[in-house]
C-alpha cells in the first residue's frame, strides 16, 4: 500500500513542478514584454493563463484522489495539504503574471516613459524567490525556505518606495498620471508575487517541521 501512495505522491510532485515551470515562464515573459514593449509577447503570456487554470484543477484532483484512496497521515498528509496550497498559490501567481502582461501591453502602446528602477529591483528578486521556494519544497529545505521569507521584506520596501516615486512623477507632469498608475499596479503585482513565493516557503516549514509560521516573525 505504501508503494502505491509513494507512486502517487511522486506523480503529484512532477505535476506541480510542471505547473511551476509554466508559471515561471509566464512571469519571465511578462517582464520581458514590459522591458521590450512587446504587445505580441504580452498576448502570448495572457493566453498561457488558461493552461495554468486547467492544470491547477488537474493537480487538485490528483491530491484529492490521494486523500480518498490512501487516507495519508502524519508527514504524508502534510505533504498533500502543502501541495494543495502550493498548487493554489501557483495558479494565483499565473493570474498575476497575466495582469503584469496586461499592464505591459498598455504601456507598450503608450508614449514611452522610463520605468522606475524600483520595479526592476523587485523584478530581479521575484524569479529567484519563486525558484528558491520551489526548490525548498522539493528538497524539504527549511533553511532555504526561511531565506525566501526574509527576502520578502526587501520587495516590500521597494513596493512602499513606489508610492513616493509615483507621487513625484504625477507632481512633475500631470499628463503622466495614467502611466504612473500603471507603474503602481505593476509594483503591486510584483509585491503580491513575492507574497505568494513567501507563502510557499512558509508551507515548506509546515511540511518539514509541522510548524505554522504564517503571521510570525522568523
Amino acid at each position: 500500500m505504501r508503494i502505491h501512495l509513494q507512486r502517487d505522491l511522486d506523480q503529484v510532485t512532477r505535476s506541480l513542478l510542471e505547473v511551476a515551470a509554466m508559471v515561471e515562464e509566464m512571469i519571465a515573459g511578462s517582464l520581458r514584454a514590459l522591458r521590450e514593449r512587446s504587445v505580441d509577447l504580452a498576448h502570448e503570456v495572457q493566453r498561457k493563463d488558461r493552461v495554468i487554470d486547467a492544470r491547477e484543477i488537474e493537480v487538485e484532483e490528483e491530491c484529492l484522489k490521494i486523500l480518498a484512496l490512501h487516507s495519508p497521515v502524519a508527514s504524508d498528509l502534510r505533504m498533500v495539504v502543502t501541495y494543495l496550497k502550493v498548487n493554489n498559490d501557483l495558479e494565483r501567481a499565473g493570474d498575476l503574471a497575466r495582469n503584469l502582461a496586461e499592464r505591459a501591453e498598455s504601456l507598450a502602446v503608450a508614449e514611452p516613459v522610463d520605468i522606475p528602477e524600483e520595479i526592476w529591483v523587485m523584478a530581479e528578486s521575484i524569479p529567484k524567490m519563486l525558484r528558491a521556494a520551489l526548490d525548498a519544497v522539493v528538497g524539504g529545505d527549511t533553511e532555504l525556505a526561511r531565506s525566501v521569507i526574509a527576502e520578502d521584506e526587501v520587495v516590500d520596501r521597494s513596493h512602499e518606495a513606489m508610492y513616493g516615486v509615483v507621487r513625484r512623477m504625477i507632481e512633475k507632469e500631470q499628463a503622466s498620471v495614467g502611466v504612473s498608475i500603471q507603474f503602481l499596479s505593476i509594483s503591486r503585482y510584483l509585491e503580491r508575487l513575492a507574497d505568494l513565493a513567501t507563502n510557499i516557503a512558509e508551507d515548506v516549514v509546515f511540511l518539514v517541521d509541522g510548524e505554522v509560521v504564517r503571521h510570525q516573525a522568523l
